[in-house]
């Protein structure tokens, strides 16, 4: 289980990156820590490191619930189209199940999930689990796991 410190927004967005290089299509990964924690901030980079959007295009779907980053027209290769989901304001696994989640997790994209670990059950049996715990500042503890069946 890697486990990684960032000091910054700057360098949590770069870890993102960087864990992006490692993400296949199917990818389904939660990002699981306390509001606050970083984990749309994370998200940004690994938008960006898949060459689907800046990070200043990237921004948390707590109203919207589902956002869509296509694959850079521009990528030469490698470039997987991104769904950023927030299941926050969601309270039954039944809302969750009227999202579709099934198909984006056949679709060949990574899915980046915040909330997730609370539906555990809607989860598909191989993920990568990226825990973000906040420390003093802009200072976190990053750890990642994969999870297979």
């Amino acid at each position: 289980m890697p486990a990684f410190r960032t000091a910054s927004e700057e360098e949590t967005i770069a870890l993102g990156e960087a864990l992006a290089r490692d993400l296949r299509p199917r990818a389904v990964v939660l990002l699981i820590g306390n509001l606050g924690a970083g984990k749309t901030t994370l998200a940004k980079g690994i938008v960006k490191g898949l060459g689907a959007g800046d990070p200043d295009q990237v921004s948390s779907p707590t109203f919207t619930l589902i956002h869509e980053y296509p694959v850079a027209k521009s990528k030469v290769s490698g470039g997987l189209k991104v769904y950023h989901v927030d299941l926050y304001r969601l309270d039954r696994a039944v809302e969750v199940a009227r999202l579709g989640l099934d198909e984006l997790f056949e679709k060949a994209a990574a899915v980046l999930i915040e909330w997730g670990e609370r539906f555990p059950q809607l989860m598909p049996a191989e993920r990568i689990e990226i825990h973000i715990q906040a420390d003093a500042g802009d200072q976190r503890e990053i750890t990642v796991t994969s999870i297979t069946s």
